[in-house]
């Protein structure tokens, strides 16, 4: 995990020198394709890792019985995968060396959600530590090879071998270490085992098709309604927010085997849910206010972008950090309703939120750009977010801690009173007005009372 996180700020700052090098249109045309086939992603899998993982966890046989008709069969999904994708390309008005380059794109997210199908053996099987530094290992290896690129010129179509290059090496070291774990798995496809497995494995499928559909379908809309060049410019926002909600990616699993242990216990399920509404909200609190007033700070390393393009990319990321602290408050709330059998209507929740992205990108971004796709995302955040907080309410059963969201807003509020009245009258460098709005945030914490001295004391008693 540690090295995940080293590597995560590292690739974000190698994206943007790959953005600059690029330029905003050629990197806006990669992104565009690199979401269209994550959007497609869920054909090439069809939730076949997820439940495999599950599987051979529970049952230590399932390996060698079934996997022999599962290696064939999640091939055959992949191939269907590439085929599905270029004639989707192809129907949205993608010719030539784009196809092309999507073909690789394609080809290269191919082969990397086979190894994550591979991992999830090696994952069941309690090699864990392995799974890590595999997991660590195509990202880093990918770094390495962008990042020799950028002295002797890259283009996009280097830039993209190279990612195909990495994801492909990777693959076969997998595939060999999972010989070499398990022994070799012959390819012996079973139509019986094959629909058992289909069947189980669809409902994952559904899931990974909504929640894809709702995180990239504006890219891909954006670069055909729009432009390449205003793709880039959401793009060069969007990485940040990418990055930004890793907090809350790492955090609320944790809260989601939480909840689904104390299934039938509300008083317990309250008690979570108030103390992971801190736990979720509260540091995100101060990064959203920073980018607010101080985000074009984030792009200091678009050295070849006009004044112009770099207000663009600004506005948009304020647009979508307010997004950010929507998910901040409210992102936990479908974390309970998903372990705790609420599915279906988070399912609709999402889709609903996904037919009016749709809509709303149709009429608004050929007009304005990357800007109405950022705004079209933070209405259907907030409409998703109303929905969630209703359901816990009336459906789950679980008091919603009102007192505590007005003590966020509250701090939030007085934080960003602070770091105007800074920006306005004090004129500090960037780093110092940072450093003094924190200090002032962490005092408005304990004034507000979302923390508390009491809760305090045993820990400082405990690290005495």
């Amino acid at each position: 995990m540690l090295l995940n996180l080293l590597i995560k700020p590292g690739w974000v700052v190698v994206e943007n020198l790959v953005q600059d090098r690029l330029g905003h249109a050629a990197f806006g045309t990669f992104t565009a394709l690199y979401a269209l086939t994550l959007v497609l992603a869920s054909v090439s899998d069809l939730g076949l890792t997820q439940h495999t993982t599950k599987r051979v966890a529970a049952e230590p046989s399932f390996l060698p019985e079934y996997f022999p008709t599962v290696l064939p069969l999640r091939g055959v999904l992949s191939v269907v995968f590439l085929g599905v994708m270029l004639a989707v390309g192809w129907v949205i008005g993608y010719r030539g060396y784009t196809l092309t380059l999507l073909a690789l794109v394609g080809g290269g997210l191919l082969l990397t959600q086979y190894a994550q199908f591979l991992r999830g053996a090696v994952q069941a099987h309690q090699h864990f530590n392995t799974d890590a530094w595999l997991s660590v290992f195509e990202k880093a290896l990918l770094l390495g090879l962008v990042v020799a690129l950028l002295p002797v010129g890259i283009t996009l179509t280097n830039y993209i071998g190279a990612r195909t290059v990495a994801s492909a090496f990777t693959f076969v070291l997998l595939y060999a270490l999972v010989a070499r774990l398990f022994g070799r798995v012959p390819w012996r496809l079973n139509r019986q085992q094959a629909g058992e497995v289909l069947r189980g494995s669809l409902p994952f499928a559904l899931i990974t098709l909504l929640y894809g559909l709702n995180e990239r379908i504006d890219m891909v809309m954006l670069e055909r309604l729009a432009s390449p060049q205003e793709a880039g410019y959401y793009a060069g926002a969007y990485r940040w927010v990418d990055a930004v909600m890793m907090y809350l990616w790492t955090v609320l699993p944790l809260f989601f085997a939480k909840f689904a242990h104390a299934l039938h216990r509300k008083d317990e399920q309250r008690d979570l849910l108030w103390f992971g509404q801190r736990v979720a909200t509260v540091p995100l609190l101060i990064i959203c206010a920073f980018v607010l007033f101080r985000g074009e700070v984030l792009f200091w390393q678009f050295k070849h972008s006009s004044p112009e393009e770099l207000a663009r990319m600004t506005l948009c990321l304020r647009i979508l950090f307010v997004n950010v602290l929507v998910h901040a408050f409210f992102a936990i709330y479908s974390t309970l309703l998903t372990s705790t059998s609420f599915e279906r209507p988070v399912s609709w929740l999402v889709a609903l939120s996904i037919a009016l992205n749709v809509g709303l990108n149709f009429v608004l971004l050929p007009r304005y750009g990357a800007v109405a796709g950022a705004v079209n995302t933070l209405i259907c955040a907030v409409l998703v977010s109303v929905g969630y907080v209703t359901l816990v309410y009336r459906r789950a059963g679980v008091a919603v801690p009102w007192a505590l969201l007005g003590q966020l807003t509250l701090s939030f509020g007085g934080l960003c009173a602070v770091w105007y009245s800074l920006q306005r009258y004090w004129q500090l460098p960037w780093l110092a007005e940072s450093i003094v709005a924190g200090l002032v945030f962490v005092a408005l914490l304990f004034i507000t009372r979302v923390v508390r001295v009491s809760e305090l004391r045993p820990l400082l008693k405990r690290g005495g």
